[in-house]
């Protein structure tokens, strides 16, 4: 083999993978790719990442290669626990479908979006651990998608003659045809491209699109299935990343024909539907979460600024009729209204927050990280266990019972509010395992000037190119999103000038910036956050102090009922659990696993009075010796608040949930005189993440 081509091959990072001579490119291949290369990055905003070549509008955030973000603290435990748990487990646990019979792997089982679902968090969680052992059960996969392409460009299961089989459990899968499937393997090759730079990836892409080109006019999008007409922004944003780094025209149109099919969600967001029925039968919970980055992937191309204020005016009629304190909204299934007993689906968790990874990359725009960090901090957490072995199919943000029981759900079937493997639908075992490792991710970008950003906070280490070409580390250290202070620390092998970037989230009044122990900046009332910029020459040693101050925030939500923010983090009522396991029911294959249900003897049914709400009456108890332990259950939560409630008598359960919602005494007209002389009780709250039975949204009372 000839010498370069052996350094090339061991450049890829593909640790412990052997493939055959015939399944890589030939060596003036391999040239050809270099050169293009070089050709790429002088037209790159960026001298070392891949960025928006024209006519794509320039990014101000790119991504790092996965892998140079290295996650610390209670995240680190937290990827640790998905490694032994289902996300490094689930071929085992889950083996019918993503076991070796799945069609991605050539087999007779499942061939639609269940195993790519698993490899679109499997594979940055191993590359991100450097984990050799997840890496070889993502590789199996990838390898078999790299080798098994068609002289066409398909690539993918291999059709059955006369259409889908009953699969093996009980249910008809999709088409294997489908586009929709196809655009999550792609979000998945593109991840193992970042970590590895395995140009197969780049052309079986090409390939694939070329077939897109070719067949999307008389087998459009919805032709299967209409999943890949309302998701078909996954297929647009990966054909414009493609695009970045082959530069090929024919991309650009495949992607305006791509667009063209793709469900209007841009007009959606204008026109008000979403505020106009509830619930709004057309509206699929997962689909929307999807859809909310649809209008800002094709501004890229269209550079059309309506785009991007589509996506808000549709996010303000969320939480105006759907919206829950959580950052997420009613939508057990579909739409449901803003009662805080509705559910909202794991799988619409994580496609948010994936939306709001892409839309702020692309748009600069840090309310979209704001709203990312609240839904990462808070609904994300609470819907898996601490061991990463069980889920909830839907969560309330006033959840006082865990059972299998009827609630006033729009689906409502299969244990969905217990914790179990399969319980509700199995879409969500094998989605949710995206969630914490993207989120790594995006915790820093490089910059269009050759700088770097720090965008999502948790301690981390991030290693990457910046001014000339000069390769630095930076070390964060923090407590946050449970206390203020953010530390970072500069690694340098030399003095190098280059422009870090600070995110300064929207909720912080006041903000303190040092640098080597001295002030630098401090902010007050600023209602322009975005980012702040430290341009200057760095010198091995140097330290960053952020302080984005913390206050208690009071937010208004359905019937009046108020949330308890601070920072990042929502507040909820502290509610002792009691977990009991329930047995695997004969027949019913999303039970087939043993579950769990929870339940409590405590009190739930309370206000808060009227004063405290006015005089922010809060008293916070920050325990120091929890900081940096796994934080998300009520053992180990670091902080909580201790506040005034008063129990509303005539709020009491309803179909295994609380009942509705009291309005909100304002004030009391008649003879009712509400709690006005109830006797107040001292309530602890802590973090919504942490909990389990809570109440978030509570009733205002005199």
């Amino acid at each position: 083999m000839n010498a370069s081509r052996k350094e090339f091959l061991k450049n890829l990072g593909i640790g412990g993978i052997t493939f055959s001579l015939s399944s890589v490119l030939p060596l003036s291949d391999y040239e050809k790719r270099s050169d293009a290369k070089s050709n790429i990055f002088n037209r790159s905003q960026n001298g070392f990442y891949a960025s928006n070549l024209e006519p794509l509008a320039p990014e101000p955030f790119i991504e790092l290669p996965i892998g140079a973000i290295q996650p610390k603290g209670w995240l680190r435990e937290q990827l640790n626990r998905q490694r032994e748990g289902l996300t490094g487990n689930l071929d085992e646990i889950y083996s019918k479908v993503v076991g070796p019979t799945n069609g991605w792997l050539g087999g007779d089982g499942d061939g639609w979006e269940r195993g790519p679902y698993w490899l679109d968090g499997l594979v940055p969680l191993a590359y991100i651990l450097d984990d050799q052992k997840l890496k070889d059960k993502a590789q199996e996969w990838i390898e078999w998608s790299l080798n098994n392409q068609e002289d066409d460009g398909y690539f993918g299961p291999i059709p059955f003659e006369g259409g889908p089989p009953i699969d093996r459990q009980g249910v008809q899968e999709g088409p294997r045809k489908d586009w929709w499937p196809k655009m999550v393997m792609l979000k998945v090759l593109k991840q193992y491209y970042m970590a590895t730079e395995d140009y197969r990836v780049l052309d079986l892409m090409t390939n694939y699109f070329r077939y897109q080109l070719k067949h999307l006019p008389d087998q459009p999008l919805d032709n299967w299935s209409y999943w890949g007409n309302r998701r078909g922004a996954d297929n647009l944003m990966i054909v414009y990343w493609l695009y970045n780094r082959t530069g090929d025209e024919f991309l650009l149109e495949l992607g305006d024909l791509i667009h063209h099919q793709t469900y209007n969600w841009k007009e959606i967001f204008e026109s008000g539907t979403i505020a106009k029925l509830n619930p709004v039968p057309e509206l699929h919970t997962v689909n929307l979460a999807m859809g909310f980055k649809a209008p800002v992937i094709y501004h890229q191309k269209n550079h059309n600024e309506d785009y991007i204020q589509a996506v808000k005016e549709g996010l303000k009629d969320l939480k105006n009729v759907h919206g829950f304190v959580t950052g997420l909204y009613g939508a057990d299934e579909n739409l449901h209204g803003n009662n805080p007993t509705q559910g909202t689906e794991l799988c619409t968790v994580v496609e948010m927050m994936y939306s709001f990874e892409q839309i702020t990359r692309i748009t600069g725009d840090t309310y979209f990280a704001d709203y990312l960090e609240k839904v990462a901090f808070n609904a994300l957490p609470t819907q898996h266990d601490d061991d990463y072995t069980t889920r909830q199919y839907f969560q309330q943000p006033n959840q006082v019972e865990v059972s299998h029981k009827i609630r006033n759900f729009f689906n409502d079937a299969n244990a969905q509010l217990c914790y179990g493997v399969l319980t509700g639908y199995p879409c969500c075992t094998t989605n949710m395992h995206q969630g914490w490792p993207k989120l790594v991710q995006n915790m820093w970008y490089a910059t269009d000037d050759n700088g770097l950003a720090a965008m999502i906070y948790s301690s981390s280490e991030v290693t990457a190119k910046v001014a000339g070409g000069t390769e630095v580390t930076v070390i964060e250290v923090t407590d946050y999103p449970f206390d203020d202070t953010i530390n970072f620390t500069i690694q340098s092998p030399e003095q190098v000038k280059f422009p870090l970037k600070l995110r300064i989230p929207e909720w912080a009044d006041e903000v303190n910036i040092q640098i080597n122990g001295r002030d630098w900046n401090k902010i007050e009332n600023n209602s322009d956050k975005q980012m702040v910029e430290i341009d200057r020459t760095w010198v091995d040693g140097d330290t960053i102090t952020l302080q984005l101050k913390m206050q208690v925030r009071i937010s208004r939500w359905a019937e009046m009922s108020v949330g308890i923010e601070r920072g990042p983090l929502v507040y909820a009522l502290k509610i002792d659990e009691q977990w009991e396991e329930k047995p695997a029911e004969e027949g019913n294959w999303r039970i087939q696993h043993p579950y769990k249900e929870v339940y409590t003897e405590d009190s739930w049914n309370y206000g808060i009075p009227e004063e405290t709400i006015k005089n922010k009456d809060f008293e916070l108890v920050y325990d120091e010796d929890k900081a940096g332990k796994y934080p998300w259950n009520l053992e180990n939560v670091p902080v909580k608040l201790k506040t005034d409630g008063k129990p509303v008598k005539e709020w009491h359960m309803y179909k295994h949930s609380t009942g509705p919602l009291p309005v909100s005494e304002q004030k009391r007209y008649g003879r009712n005189p509400g709690t006005a002389n109830v006797r107040a009780e001292k309530l602890t709250l802590v973090p919504y993440g942490a909990t389990t039975l809570r109440i978030s949204q509570f009733p205002v009372v005199q």
